[in-house]
């Protein structure tokens, strides 16, 4: 799919984001397959097309060389997102399980409990490179931002650095974690990853 819009990209004349949203249904007329896709993720697909372009000018208007946009294998596509609608997390018989339009009832496993203030504005479905499948939940939530503290100089800032681990705004530095004995164990564990 997103191979399509980056060709028509590359030969129609002045294509618009929003232009190429609006093909989506008379795509649908000859490209039969699209019909088992849910309209929202289809239109998210050429947006993330522009988004990508974007950031190519962006980079380009910084001075920098950019190439072009290249065509995706269908495995290189690993992700897709619902936004808005389509979607629905329920608890069942102490199940929770995730509902995508077009997909059916998926059982996941929260890594945390979401907040019952929360709602869900967004699902990420993302595969892995080990195989694996994540949501990743978008919430909203009722809650304010903290408010601002009444003694601003009794605060402390906290930078996350390469060369320190942390540096806080009083000078003091943070060597970060030693890892050099468990390197060859690591190298062990990605050389198995890298043969599957």
């Amino acid at each position: 799919m997103i191979n399509h819009f980056l060709h028509r990209l590359n030969r129609v004349d002045r294509t618009t984001k929003y232009g190429e949203i609006n093909q989506l249904p008379s795509i649908k007329e000859w490209w039969s397959d699209l019909f088992d896709l849910y309209s929202r993720t289809l239109q998210n697909v050429v947006e993330r097309l522009y988004c990508n372009l974007l950031r190519l000018k962006d980079v380009m208007d910084s001075g920098r060389k950019v190439g072009l946009l290249k065509w995706k294998a269908p495995n290189e596509y690993r992700s897709f997102t619902y936004r808005q609608s389509g979607f629905g997390l329920k608890s069942t018989n102490g199940r929770t399980v995730l509902r995508l339009s077009k997909i059916g009832k998926i059982p996941v496993r929260l890594h945390r409990e979401l907040p019952a203030d929360a709602a869900i504005k967004q699902v990420t479905v993302k595969k892995e490179p080990t195989g694996e499948w994540f949501a990743v939940l978008g919430l909203e939530t009722e809650n304010d931002a903290p408010p601002k503290p009444k003694n601003p100089e009794k605060c402390i800032g906290i930078d996350v650095g390469i060369l320190k681990n942390a540096h806080d705004s009083d000078g003091i530095a943070v060597d970060g974690p030693d890892l050099s004995d468990e390197r060859e164990r690591l190298e062990r564990e990605q050389r198995k990853l890298s043969r599957k």
